[in-house]
């Protein structure tokens, strides 16, 4: 396997090189954005240096994670409970309820530990009936709870990942589950429109949102529209540097020189990156870099099909939406969200399943 944690650190130097293309006076800039993609560098090789982990700690890894994704589910149901009518209204403001970390990428890993919860339902060989029932009861907990939390991304990863449950219960014939399943995701969001006035919030804000898309003075007070402006002038900038792109560190600056020229009645305030990973990243290294980072990051998914990785797929389609919305990989929680239960999936695959248990968790 050192060939795939090979590859993966490929993104560390990415960056590394960049270097180069990087204006003198933002040089402090361009060492805090090394430091922050250094997990590229420490962690594959971390994990090729030491020893595979036995697939019974792994399943430890994944249960904790799980039971602290529903203890801090369950924190911010309470706070939510004893400030309802405050939280309700921030909905309408395009906020969120405070969650730990990040309402985006907490939702995020509300929908791993849905989808961890369900795979060990099914698959592992719990040998204490209480358990087995805590564990599908804290699943419909997160299932209930990623509505009412009611975060775009989170949801989308949701549902996308319902859909490949389905795909894989039709290719293993399971039709009743699917009409049962089919049927719980048609009413869990109409359950959560009538019963959570947060997913209603967000679902008017949303529609007010896209309707403020063609005026631009809406960008300073609505998240959509200030995300479609900067996807519009990152394309700008990729049209003048559209093979090495701006530099990471200088995207900043440049933007905003695109911003003042473009969108003149947008405030300073208001510019922001563009909210998308790899609009992110060819703005920042072009077509080079894109197609370079699009390789090394999706080179261990390649590599592990086609052998059975739920986890592993799961993991994927989660970061390749929250790609298409977000800049993940440019934030702490999020990068090292990515790479952890990405090499966690990796070192799965390395094991062989236990003979006292029915799946090994990758």
């Amino acid at each position: 396997m050192w060939l795939v944690y090979l590859v993966l650190t490929i993104v560390f130097f990415l960056h590394l090189i960049s270097g180069f293309n990087t204006q003198v006076e933002n040089k402090d800039s361009y060492w805090r954005d090394i430091l922050l993609q250094s997990p590229f560098l420490l962690l594959p090789t971390a994990f090729w240096l030491l020893p595979s982990m036995k697939s019974q700690y792994l399943r430890y890894l994944w249960t904790l994670f799980f039971g602290l994704v529903v203890v801090f589910a369950l924190g911010s149901t309470i706070n939510y409970l004893l400030n309802t009518e405050y939280i309700n209204e921030m909905y309408l403001h395009s906020q969120v309820m405070p969650t730990e970390p990040d309402h985006i990428r907490f939702s995020l890993m509300v929908s791993l530990a849905v989808t961890v919860g369900s795979i060990m339902t099914v698959y592992q060989n719990w040998t204490l009936g209480w358990s087995r029932w805590l564990i599908v009861l804290s699943t419909v907990f997160l299932a209930f709870y990623q509505h009412l939390l009611a975060v775009r991304s989170g949801l989308i990863t949701f549902y996308a990942l319902s859909v490949v449950a389905i795909v894989w219960l039709v290719k293993a014939k399971y039709y009743q589950v699917i009409v049962k399943l089919s049927f719980c995701l048609l009413l869990l969001p109409i359950l959560s429109f009538v019963c959570f006035p947060t997913f209603r919030n967000r679902f008017h804000n949303t529609r007010e949102d896209i309707g403020q898309v063609n005026r631009i003075r809406s960008a300073d007070n609505y998240s959509l529209t200030g995300r479609v402006y900067s996807y519009r002038v990152a394309m700008l900038l990729v049209k003048e540097n559209m093979w090495l792109g701006v530099g990471n560190v200088d995207m900043e600056q440049e933007l905003a020189r695109k911003y003042k020229e473009t969108f003149p009645t947008i405030r300073t305030t208001s510019y922001i990156k563009p909210h998308n990973q790899f609009i992110y990243l060819l703005v920042a290294f072009g077509i080079v870099g894109v197609v370079l980072f699009t390789t090394c990051f999706y080179y261990p998914l390649v590599w592990a099909w086609p052998r059975p990785a739920p986890l592993l797929i799961a993991h994927y389609c989660i970061m390749t939406l929250s790609f298409l919305a977000e800049y993940t990989l440019e934030t702490q929680i999020g990068l090292t969200f990515s790479l952890i239960f990405l090499l966690l999936s990796l070192n799965g695959l390395s094991n062989e399943p236990d003979q006292d248990y029915f799946w090994t968790p990758v």
